[in-house]
């Protein structure tokens, strides 16, 4: 299985979009806390080639984007493929 990361901030209902998607497909994830200023959202911010919005999703190191990047991945058909990688 893929190695899924994401950014994420409370509150926030493109994170919980997000989240619900992958935890539909059955994929584990880990989840980082990136408030506004925090560490966690710089190194969000540096590894997606500087995207500053919440959530920031990663499979196997590769930035996806945020929650509407998943959803387009996922209306192609093409997200199952980079889970099962």
């Amino acid at each position: 299985m893929a190695k899924i990361e994401i950014y994420t901030t409370d509150f926030c209902p493109y994170c919980a979009r997000a989240k619900a998607l992958l935890e539909r497909k059955g994929a584990a994830y880990e989840e980082f806390n990136a408030p506004n200023g925090s560490e966690a959202r710089r190194q969000a911010i540096a590894r997606s080639g500087g995207r500053t919005t919440v959530p920031q999703v990663f499979i196997n190191d590769q930035a996806i984007g945020g929650s509407d990047e998943l959803h387009a991945l996922e209306r192609a058909g093409r997200l199952d493929a980079l889970l099962a990688a």
